[in-house]
């Protein structure tokens, strides 16, 4: 807990996004600069609960020690909330930034009040952890001799990787990608997680002793492709960490021809380009004086806003197919589930400030996309659905598009890498490895993350990867 009065004293006080009108210039974070004196304040807010759901299975799903490390930044004992912090989380720096915070949805003082900013108190603690130099390499002090592979370097394969190799094991992480850090490096943008903090922390893990190798698209059939059945035979255990990577399409008339991407094709080639030329090569999707729409919601929809934003498009308009949802909790919706509320995030912010108005439209479906005769993509036929989803009559609008981006989230993995092994799959096409077990049909495969659960939170992998980790540990123990 933190002050005990400190709940009555001291109102919620976010910390602020950077300017929106000083943000869209630029690919940077859109944090400001965190005040200890300030996050102490919200630090004190940590009630006495008694049991605290934040850090509860509707809390957390890493269960961080949360109001212990709230109440030792109330009292300025930042170092020891960094540890208490590591103790259940492998990558704070990820989680501080990314995660949508189910732990504040959860928080009891957010049944009758706005709940502690945990988030920010996290991102602090490691931000000020880093600037310190206390977060640095810890090998393990001895070698089992076990070799692992782990396939995915996102953030259950990279969780995965630190714990067994924290166990002593010999751990080889294989990305197909050109750098490592899977979705958290092409997926998540910069102005959302700046790629050095990713790049930082691969650091320590390679000075702890982990080994990474990039371009090795393991179970392709390319140039770099990595044969897994010989991979299998060179290792004690193998860790599907893959992600969920198939987007889910929208296969309406006119689908096929230029003009219509997936999000996450859109979001990497930005990425990439931007790291390799500050967008110089010209290596990727261009939105500038495009009108642009968005299929879905969630965020990676955001994060495409966002970027088409700092393109320069010419118009932006975000499709939901879902109703908008109440500003405060329904009564089907109680604490502490996470709250199904309207939000306003970053990129909407960022539109706001742009075009003058909310970017998103509610309850609309896309009906047939429109081309000319030679194909060019002029735009997009919808209908209004009601609350079944299901069409109401008389509602087709035509809504201009030079640039149409799919973000409607992702079916599960690409399974290539699962075939050769003969693993099988459960009915959402994801690898079949039961919670607890994380074994796949192969006892020597193991799989974590969303490849296995399906599309999820970072944080939600991050808790995969330390408890396939776990179970690995037991396996090459027997």
């Amino acid at each position: 807990m933190g002050k005990p009065t400190g709940f009555k004293e001291f109102p919620r006080r976010a910390e602020p996004y950077r300017p929106a009108g000083e943000r869209l210039l630029d690919y940077k974070e859109i944090y400001t600069p965190h005040d200890d004196n300030h996050l102490q304040t919200q630090g004190a807010r940590c009630m006495d609960c008694g049991v605290p759901f934040c850090q509860s299975g509707e809390g957390c799903p890493v269960y961080n020690l949360i109001p212990e490390w709230n109440d030792l930044v109330y009292r300025g004992r930042w170092r020891e909330a960094l540890d208490r912090l590591h103790k259940t989380n492998n990558f704070p720096e990820f989680t501080g930034r990314v995660c949508p915070a189910p732990c504040e949805g959860a928080c009891v003082l957010g049944i009758n009040e706005p709940a502690v900013t945990i988030k920010n108190i996290e991102n602090a603690i490691i931000d000020k952890g880093f600037e310190n130099g206390w977060v640095v390499a810890n090998p393990p002090s001895f070698r089992t001799g076990k070799k692992v592979a782990v396939v995915g370097s996102g953030p259950a394969g990279l969780a995965a990787a630190a714990q067994l190799n924290q166990a002593g094991h010999e751990v080889t992480v294989y990305e197909r990608a050109d750098r490592i850090g899977g979705l958290l490096m092409y997926g998540i943008p910069n102005m959302k997680l700046e790629k050095d903090v990713v790049d930082r922390r691969v650091k320590l893990l390679e000075q702890e002793g982990v080994k990474f190798v990039v371009n090795a698209d393991v179970g392709g059939k390319g140039a770099n492709a990595i044969d897994v059945d010989k991979l299998l035979s060179q290792v004690d255990a193998l860790c599907l960490a893959t992600g969920a990577t198939a987007a889910r399409d929208l296969k309406i008339p006119n689908r096929e021809g230029d003009g219509i991407y997936f999000a996450m094709k859109f979001l990497t080639a930005n990425t990439q380009s931007l790291l390799d030329s500050d967008l110089a090569d010209g290596n990727y999707i261009s939105a500038k004086d495009k009108h642009v729409i968005v299929i879905g919601g969630g965020d990676t929809g955001t994060d495409c806003i966002a970027t088409s934003l700092r393109h320069g498009c010419k118009s932006l308009v975000n499709f939901e197919i879902m109703p908008r949802p109440p500003v405060e909790r329904a009564d089907d919706n109680p604490w502490p589930l996470w709250p199904k509320i309207y939000r306003e995030d970053y990129g909407h912010l960022e539109a706001q400030h742009r075009f003058g108005t909310d970017p998103r439209t509610y309850s609309i479906s896309g009906k047939e996309f429109v081309r000319d005769q030679n194909g060019k993509l002029l735009g997009i036929n919808t209908v209004n659905v009601d609350s079944k989803f299901q069409e109401i009559p008389g509602t087709v609008k035509f809504w201009e598009a030079d640039l149409i981006l799919l973000s409607m989230g992702f079916l599960g993995p690409e399974n290539y890498v699962a075939q050769p092994l003969g693993l099988e799959l459960d009915p959402r096409s994801n690898y079949k490895a039961a919670y607890k077990s994380f074994v796949t049909s192969n006892p020597k495969v193991f799989a974590a993350g969303d490849c296995r659960r399906g599309q999820s939170l970072v944080v939600r992998a991050i808790d995969e990867g330390r408890l396939v980790a776990e179970e690995i540990n037991k396996f090459l123990s027997r």
